[in-house]
């Protein structure tokens, strides 16, 4: 299509945010829901969709405000 900007697509991106501590199941839901995983190394990884860049902001505010120390954000 011609005028259609070639980063858009139809659907949310995939992001996993890592961050340190561990996080139960139940975060999920806090988190837009994304999954949540503790890893065996002491950290947390939620992954997930996530509908657009205000949503991808909004979801590092939660973690800022849990005081969580941010290890990674990566697009997947």
């Amino acid at each position: 299509m011609i005028g259609v900007h070639p980063l858009m697509d139809e659907g949310p991106e995939v992001y996993e945010i890592r961050v340190e501590g561990h996080l139960g199941p139940g975060w999920s839901e806090w988190f837009e829901g994304l999954a949540v995983a503790p890893l065996d190394n002491g950290q947390t990884l939620l992954t997930g969709p996530v509908v657009d860049q205000a949503a991808l902001h909004g979801l590092l505010v939660k973690v800022r405000d849990l005081n969580l120390k941010l290890v990674s954000v990566r697009r997947v």
